[in-house]
């Protein structure tokens, strides 16, 4: 009986042992990939020469683009056709697109816009759109846009 104890006991260490081998083997390869860092990749914005916010952010896989407005006298389809034109520039020279987009808020400066800023938005990111929260701000929108809009996009 105690040849069975000592027996099972010496072939739990050597799987302990094994076991052992190969997760510090895994644990020192997954030390050694490479772990994604914030890269600014877009217009760093100053406020008094202190870094305020940056245009774009890429962090591993993944494009983060700040709020595009539209600066200019017009009506909210042509803020959002802007807009929305800005926001795809800004995703090509990234090297993604639209329809890689994964998460969108958008910001309007009055509710009222929101079915007009729809029929623009619509069709804009592929069959299959990102989700999406939209949200009418409490005293307006920076810069007098009625509509500013960013994004989160997946990069290849």
């Amino acid at each position: 009986m105690k040849k069975v104890t000592n027996r099972r006991s010496s072939l739990k260490r050597i799987g302990l042992g094994i076991a052992a081998f190969f997760g510090a083997g895994t644990v020192s390869a997954l030390a050694k990939e490479k772990k994604p860092v914030k890269e600014v990749v877009g217009t760093v914005v100053n406020d008094q020469d202190v870094p305020l916010f940056s245009g774009s952010v890429r962090h591993g896989n993944t494009l983060y683009v700040a709020g595009k407005g539209a600066h200019f006298d017009g009506d909210i389809k042509a803020h959002t056709d802007h807009v929305l034109k800005e926001v795809e520039k800004e995703l090509v020279k990234n090297g993604t697109s639209m329809d890689k987009v994964l998460k969108v808020n958008v910001y309007l400066a009055d509710l009222a816009d929101y079915h007009k800023m729809n029929e623009v938005y619509r069709g804009r990111f592929g069959k299959n759109p990102p989700v999406r929260t939209t949200v009418a701000t409490y005293g307006g929108v920076p810069g007098n846009s009625l509509v500013e809009i960013d994004c989160i996009a997946a990069l290849d």
